[in-house]
């Protein structure tokens, strides 16, 4: 079953990144006013997020080994550094390097047991290796978080991690629960449309996928899936007119050869 969620780097590791660039400033600015710390300490915190900053651009941009280096002179700097080893382990997951991805997850735990963002990301690590269940009990631990900020990526990730021990009633829960979250959100309205699709309630998935072409995302995905939703609606024209778009957009894509077959079942 093809399942609709950004790459890792996106889910898990592009929102981590973005929180982390806002909360280091804030940390920053309200350490001088915990008691007993010096002015030697601030200066020392400021220098480690400065790398750490550096670090999180050059992941962004795919820049791993650079990004590697910052991370290390980061904890030459601060060794107890947790989103040191959040986003190290981050990167590692994107070199497949699977066992330290994990070893930099359990250390960042290690020092921040309930840091939700961790608890996402390392869930989401199990999740893409065949641990799903641990995953699973991971991320539930994130929803429980009253004050997490991206409770529907959360809930997204435990339904493609339903998805793949293929407990469809249970992705559908997770994915109908992101909905109400984040009603806007792209990969959300697509796996739900996906799921309507392959349960034959077209009627019900265009609604899903209507939204998502909406927004612009015109991922070959995306739109393979509503060719084939309104195939089976009858809707000739709209087949036509995404048709097009898949293949001026997306014009080497397996989702345009599979168009081109009429390979609309596989």
């Amino acid at each position: 079953m093809k399942i609709f969620g950004m790459r890792h780097r996106f889910w898990a590791g592009l929102f981590l990144i973005l929180v982390l660039s806002a909360c280091a400033s804030k940390r920053l600015e309200g350490v001088r006013s915990e008691v007993g710390v010096s002015d030697e300490s601030v200066e020392v915190q400021k220098r480690a997020s400065i790398r750490m900053q550096l670090a999180i651009g050059y992941y962004q941009q795919a820049q791993h080994k650079v990004a590697l280096e910052e991370i290390r002179q980061a904890l030459l700097i601060s060794p107890d550094l947790v989103d040191a080893y959040d986003v190290r382990a981050l990167i590692f997951m994107d070199m497949g390097e699977k066992q330290l991805a994990e070893d930099n997850f359990l250390h960042a735990l290690k020092l921040a047991p309930n840091n939700s963002d961790i608890l996402n990301n390392y869930g989401w690590f199990l999740c893409q290796n065949g641990r799903e269940k641990q995953g699973l009990a991971y991320l539930e631990r994130v929803l429980k978080d009253p004050v997490y900020p991206t409770v529907a990526k959360v809930l997204n990730n435990a339904g493609l991690c339903s998805l793949r021990i293929k407990d469809a009633p249970s992705a559908e829960r997770y994915f109908m629960q992101g909905f109400r979250e984040e009603p806007g959100n792209p990969s959300i309205n697509a796996n739900i449309a996906k799921i309507l699709h392959d349960r034959g309630e077209f009627a019900q998935a265009r609604f899903y996928i209507n939204r998502v072409i909406k927004s612009e995302v015109m991922a070959a995905d995306v739109l393979w899936l509503a060719i084939k939703i309104e195939r089976q609606l009858g809707d000739e024209a709209a087949v036509s007119g995404l048709s097009t778009q898949l293949r001026r957009r997306h014009p080497s894509s397996r989702e345009y050869i599979l168009f081109q077959r009429g390979a609309f079942n596989e």
